[in-house]
């Protein structure tokens, strides 16, 4: 055995999903996982910059990790992940005590670096992103027994005006069809029922390749043996195509769960945003997929405060919330980002009127949450069993196909398993039930 790793995840799946090629690389080379920080032998942060909360909370666990090595000077302390690629050697300055920065395109480079570091016991800044090529067959130590994250794709084309993701993840890269159901086909022989296909931007999938769509990917995908649920995120409005939608509603195992990002209800701030798309343009899209899936869910992405948002353009979001009725929906506080065009525009919202917007968004789909949820009272739903809930470990957690939180009494059933609930309890953000027998 090398010795013993701590890896610190922060943001979104993708960063997970990173982590868990990390990790597989890690115990490949013989280390092996501890959860107690002071015992490890090497420390990795996979970070996040989407946020400036996030920033903050990486900077705070960074200084907590310098006590540690004073104590342990042999040490190996590395940041990887998109607040490495964007800060770059400016961290080593601010925080001397990393050993490296290793940016979001070198994953698959991280036992080199641990060997070169330890060889030579010099600082290591590593940040190139590939502009074309993804490394394939790297060892994952997946963090579920039996939900598998599978990335399709990095990058990102778009460059909306306040995302820093870019500029950190580099241009749009397709891993090839084949490997992506390799990858699919591996997960379900070794027990895994349910798959999600990560991309910055799914709907782009294959445009740098030209052999196959994201519609075809998940057709194929949708065939593998074993695989029960398959799950996608994240789908860009603009790019969602009547193929698409024709092929969630023909298929057998992708689930009837859409996550269509509107960011804002007023066409003027989502031209500010870059979005590519309207008010207008976005509802003949949400509408298509109601048409098409009549039962699924459609959850969205909200951003309140962005620079110039006045209280009309705040009203029309309100207005639109109420006609779309999203099952769900996650709001975010706009975060200025150094590097992005938007941090630069004027007419910056004052934050205490930002948090009084958002708390008012935040009540109004509060309410249509519940509502939506209060329509499943009685009905059977089946449910993949994730584990005990946080709260009560009496308590079965899962998810729904439409990606609803279901809690129910512990029974005989197991993680992993598929079961009926019945609902007799629906609530705003999870689901009360019970096993149908």
């Amino acid at each position: 055995m090398q010795g013993r790793y701590k890896m610190i995840v922060y943001g979104c799946q993708m960063n997970l999903a990173d982590a868990e090629r990390m990790e597989g690389q890690l115990q490949a080379a013989g280390y092996m996982r501890t959860e107690e920080t002071a015992d490890a032998d090497i420390i990795l942060i996979n970070t996040c910059c989407v946020r400036e909360t996030a920033e903050d909370k990486v900077y705070g666990k960074i200084g907590a990790i310098k006590k540690i090595k004073e104590k342990n000077p042999q040490l190996i302390f590395g940041i990887t992940g998109c607040m490495a690629q964007k800060e770059s050697v400016n961290l080593m300055r601010r925080a001397p005590h990393i050993d490296f920065v290793l940016g979001t395109g070198k994953v698959q480079e991280l036992t080199r670096i641990l060997a070169e570091i330890r060889a030579e016991r010099s600082p290591v800044v590593d940040v190139t992103i590939p502009d074309h090529g993804i490394a394939e067959n790297l060892p994952i130590a997946r963090g579920s027994k039996f939900s598998a994250w599978v990335p399709v794709m990095y990058g990102c084309n778009n460059y909306c005006t306040y995302c820093i993701v870019p500029y950190v993840r580099g241009r749009e890269r397709s891993r090839a069809p084949e490997e992506v159901v390799a990858e699919v086909r591996r997960a379900a022989a070794a027990g895994y029922r349910e798959v999600t296909l990560l991309g910055q931007n799914v709907n782009s999938y294959g445009k740098d390749r030209r052999a196959a769509d994201f519609a075809d990917l998940l057709h194929m995908v949708d065939g593998v043996e074993g695989i029960r649920r398959v799950r996608f995120m994240t789908s860009h409005p603009k790019d969602i195509s009547d193929k698409l939608i024709d092929t969630i509603r023909n298929g057998t195992h992708i689930c009837e769960h859409i996550h269509l990002p509107v960011q804002y209800g007023s066409s003027r701030i989502l031209k500010a945003m870059n979005r590519g798309y309207t008010v207008e343009k976005y509802r003949a899209r949400a509408l298509r997929v109601r048409e098409a899936l009549p039962h699924a869910s459609l959850t969205t992405d909200l951003i309140v405060g962005f620079p110039g948002e006045t209280e009309e353009d705040f009203a029309e979001t309100l207005a639109f919330l109420r006609e779309m009725r999203y099952d769900s929906a996650y709001t975010f506080l706009y975060s200025k980002r150094s590097g992005t065009p938007a941090a630069a525009m004027g007419n910056q919202v004052p934050d205490d009127v930002k948090h009084i917007r958002l708390n008012r968004l935040m009540e109004e789909q509060n309410a249509i949450s519940r509502a939506i949820n209060e329509r499943l009272m009685g009905a059977a739903l089946e449910v993949m069993v994730e584990g005990a809930s946080k709260n009560d470990p009496q308590v079965w957690s899962g998810r729904t196909r439409t990606n609803k939180i279901v809690l129910f009494p512990h029974g005989a059933e197991r993680e992993g398993d598929f079961v009926q609930v019945r609902i007799t309890q629906p609530q705003t953000w999870v689901l009360k039930g019970e096993v149908v027998r």
